[in-house]
């Protein structure tokens, strides 16, 4: 799916029930500043969760190349946004993610890819982390996966606590990476260079 041409079944009833939302909330959906809102939030709204549409393990699989190497192969300072699945508020951040091959490896920019398909669905961080983990070790069979993603949510900021600056940080991790050495070395990795979000 292009989410700039391109939108799913069921666009115009979504918009119809954003219409419905702006009259609930007191507003007049018939203004001229909202008039094309309802449909605006539903284009949004599928490009936010395009990632129902799409499959993880074969953006993994489509660039999959037999490799020899079997070091820490590190995709960090991911940027992604996604919505909390408690209030359709955005959370975002940066995900950090090591594997180490087992005779395979896959092209940088799918690791990349693999985040930003999880992170376009209604999620929760804690799931996110352990989705993303699951797909890379159940794909590339590596001899570890580990991942670390630090987020700020609008839900905490917007309502709720109102704390502006809390950073929620959560880990996932398998094989190699259940020995304290490796993940140590992963994580002072992320602590000498890694920048703040």
């Amino acid at each position: 799916m292009n989410p700039e041409t391109e939108y799913r079944e069921g666009l115009d009833d979504l918009a119809g029930h954003y219409k419905e939302i702006l009259a609930l909330l007191g507003e007049n959906p018939e203004r001229e500043g909202l008039l094309k809102t309802p449909l605006r939030v539903a284009k949004a709204m599928q490009v936010l969760t395009r990632g129902y549409t799409q499959d993880p393990h074969k953006v993994l699989t489509a660039a999959l190349f037999a490799e020899k190497y079997n070091q820490m192969v590190i995709v960090k300072d991911i940027d992604f946004f996604s919505l909390c699945e408690h209030h359709l508020l955005p959370f975002y951040g940066k995900a950090h993610v090591a594997y180490i091959p087992d005779g395979y490896i896959t092209g940088l920019s799918k690791i990349a890819r693999v985040v930003d398909i999880y992170s376009h669905r209604l999620q929760v961080q804690e799931r996110l982390t352990q989705q993303i983990k699951d797909c890379i070790q159940e794909t590339l069979h590596p001899l570890g996966v580990m991942v670390v993603i630090e987020a700020k949510h609008m839900c905490m900021q917007m309502r709720g606590v109102e704390k502006q600056n809390s950073i929620t940080t959560t880990s996932d991790f398998s094989g190699a990476f259940k020995q304290a050495k490796t993940r140590e070395e992963f994580m002072d990795l992320l602590r000498g260079e890694s920048k703040k979000i």
